[in-house]
């Protein structure tokens, strides 16, 4: 219940602080192609229910066509101003509003795409979505984009197992370190 009340809390209040920033970004994602500003795809929430996660579309126009669900930092589907909010990690405001209707936390383990789920053991995949996924969990904190499919495996699960507001903390200022001093993936 307490995790709940600072989800919804921190979420509302970062989304009016940074509103300015998504009306810039939807103006520059629109007058590259005209096409869409956000991008919905279904990922794998609480319980191992699905939900469409939100971000601010980073890549060309129907680019989940051309090729599987992970991207490389030279991957041509990637919009100039795409490689800066991926940067930034500004394309990831607009999970906000996925906090907010109680498909995510804040913190947690990434939401993986259905496709993911043969990376687990059953065991494994129960274990992970016992609570909400998050914007930002500990191996976006730690490793960034860098983590390999088995470590962030790891630092998913650990988490599920220690989860607590004081880690939470933890968690959000080692992600907003390697924001600002790695500049992303």
């Amino acid at each position: 219940m307490l995790k709940r009340g600072f989800d919804i809390l921190s979420a509302a209040s970062f989304l009016i602080v940074s509103s300015p920033v998504w009306l810039v970004i939807a103006i520059l994602i629109k007058a590259h192609d005209g096409g869409p500003v956000f991008y919905r795809q279904i990922r794998t929430g609480l319980g191992g229910r699905t939900f469409g996660i939100l971000k601010f579309r980073s890549m060309v126009q129907n680019a989940d066509k051309m090729g599987d669900y992970s991207t490389a930092d030279n991957d041509s589907r990637i919009t100039p101003i795409g490689r800066f909010i991926r940067r930034t990690s500004l394309d990831e405001l607009p999970q906000l509003f996925n906090v907010l209707r109680g498909d995510m936390s804040v913190v947690g383990p990434r939401p993986d795409v259905p496709q993911q789920r043969s990376l687990y053991s059953a065991e494994e995949f129960d274990k992970r979505n016992r609570i909400r996924p998050g914007i930002t969990g500990m191996a976006q904190a730690t490793m960034r984009s860098a983590a390999t499919p088995e470590e962030r495996k790891r630092l998913d699960l650990e988490y599920v197992d220690q989860a607590s507001l004081l880690l939470d903390m933890k968690i959000l200022a080692l992600t907003v370190r390697q924001v600002l001093t790695k500049g992303g993936n």
